[in-house]
């Protein structure tokens, strides 16, 4: 089955935003492209705004003036859905609401021909609920576009449980030759970028809850140490608290109120205060023009300590030793089978987050994940109130004689990087399992659709057989209400490879 032929007329059906942008796509792809909105005028006025849109990629060289020329003259507003009649594909992106889409499709099928395609950019509603209000669902499929449709290049083709393949085929090839990256999946609350990023959000959430650290530190923690593009707390104003709250707690009722994906009490106590984020001018951080800009907080700066004693194989971290022998500070290594660590000058201990907590231990300080210990500019320190200051502050010094900022948070298990990842790798093994969609086409979907530096799977790779369940494991003794339990998935993925390599354990 291959894409729609280019002259084939595409509907767009909603015209706001995304609507906007989805026509846009299809125009310059080189469609026909009806408009149509059910409020008098709108159909126009959204033609008229792509056409100026036009204009500014015609004056930044991205489009010639004909091909824009070109493009204005097949782009007509409809009046009514009756002039969608000769439509190859329609595209909804009308209210998130389940009547309403029914309501549309169902009006449409009546109108279109046998063959057309119809599609919803629902974001956080079942395609099969929608669907199964047509009498010929198969032809039906979710075509999920991230905003701003023009530029980011995920679709998420979502079929419902009746979705034939020919449909699904037809809607992922013609996404391709509009010039996107497509990815197949079920259809399951969120999909797959919206179920799998959800702990992103919730852990920082659950962080700042029990108030291990502020949000301008979590962030700065997850961007600089984590290297995600922003931060949960940036993140969730910019998209509206409102609209991303909305979404979470849709696929929380969606999974049947799963632990796993409970919704923040802090952010749902945001959202009531009217503190929407950017468009409101306050959420999680003040953007009134005279506003005092939130900062992270960074240790002071403080002596860096004359050597340190590596004791086992510090796994992910394991590049940490280079960087300390290149800022000079002596390494001597002891081969002990019961440890993964740092030890320093004074006696105190430093490890890798693994779902522990500091006051646990004599004198421990963690240190949290981070994408690539070299090119992090900040990493942060979590420790009890009995770990000794002498202890927290080699800590301190040792990552700042390597460059980097220093964030002190609290004894928070498993940190704010590590316990993110641990989440998201456990959720994306779950989803395979059940038949969501392939570890590709996951690992694709986070990096373009969230912009996250390695794709779930790639994380499994980079940091070790069973890093994330030994993680979560120990995050989920420390907490048994079931949201750190790992999934059986992830269970035997870890055992799996502990077999191939010969273990008994």
């Amino acid at each position: 089955m291959t894409a729609l032929d280019l002259s084939s007329p595409v509907a767009v059906v909603g015209t706001g935003t995304m609507g906007q942008g989805i026509a846009q796509v299809a125009l310059v792809a080189g469609h026909p492209v009806r408009l149509y909105d059910a409020a008098p005028g709108r159909a126009q006025a959204a033609a008229d705004a792509i056409g100026a849109r036009l204009d500014r990629l015609v004056e930044k060289d991205r489009l010639t003036g004909a091909d824009r020329d070109a493009a204005r003259a097949r782009l007509l507003p409809a009046e009514s859905l009756a002039e969608l009649a000769d439509c190859a594909l329609v595209i909804e992106a009308v209210l998130e609401r389940l009547d309403v889409k029914q309501e549309l499709f169902r009006a449409l099928e009546g109108i279109v021909g046998e063959d057309c395609l119809l599609a919803t950019n629902t974001s956080s509603l079942s395609v099969t609920a929608i669907g199964g209000a047509l009498d010929n669902p198969g032809r039906f499929v979710g075509l999920h576009f991230f905003n701003p449709a023009p530029l980011l290049p995920l679709v998420e083709v979502v079929s419902g449980f009746a979705t034939d393949v020919t449909s699904a085929t037809r809607a992922y090839e013609t996404a391709r030759a509009w010039g996107k990256t497509p990815v197949a999946c079920a259809d399951t609350p969120g999909f797959i970028v919206n179920r799998i990023a959800r702990p992103f959000y919730a852990e920082a959430f659950a962080v700042y809850e029990a108030q291990g650290a502020d949000p301008a530190t979590i962030d700065a923690v997850l961007r600089e140490c984590g290297g995600f593009r922003m931060g949960a707390f940036e993140l969730t104003d910019l998209i509206g608290q409102d609209v991303n709250e909305s979404v979470t707690h849709s696929v929380w009722q969606s999974f049947f109120q799963d632990v796993r994906f409970t919704p923040s009490l802090a952010q749902r106590r945001l959202v009531e205060s009217g503190r929407l984020g950017r468009k409101s001018g306050h959420g999680w951080y003040d953007y009134a023009e005279d506003a005092e800009a939130s900062e992270p907080h960074t240790a002071e700066k403080t002596r860096q300590p004359a050597y340190v004693v590596v004791e086992g194989d510090l796994g992910p971290a394991s590049e940490l030793l280079a960087l300390i022998r290149e800022a000079g500070i002596p390494v001597r290594e002891e081969d002990e089978d019961h440890g993964t660590r740092l030890v320093l000058p004074g006696g105190g201990q430093l490890a890798l987050a693994d779902g522990q907590t500091s006051v646990e231990f004599r004198d421990v300080v963690y240190f949290d994940l981070a994408v690539d210990y070299r090119r992090a500019t900040r990493i942060a320190l979590s420790a009890s109130q009995d770990t000794s200051p002498q202890t927290l502050a080699e800590a301190t010094g040792l990552f700042q004689a390597l460059g980097k900022d220093v964030s002190v948070i609290g004894d928070v298990p498993g940190m704010i990087v590590a316990r993110t990842v641990a989440r998201i790798v456990d959720l994306a093994h779950d989803a395979v399992a059940k038949g969501v969609a392939t570890e590709e086409d996951i690992d694709t979907a986070m990096r373009l659709g969230v912009n996250y530096p390695l794709g779930p799977f790639e994380w499994s790779r980079r940091l070790g057989r069973n890093w994330a369940y030994a993680l979560l494991d120990d995050l989920h003794l420390r907490d048994p209400s079931g949201r750190y339990a790992p999934s059986l998935a992830l269970y035997r993925h870890a055992y799996a490879s502990d077999k191939r390599e010969g273990s008994t354990s």
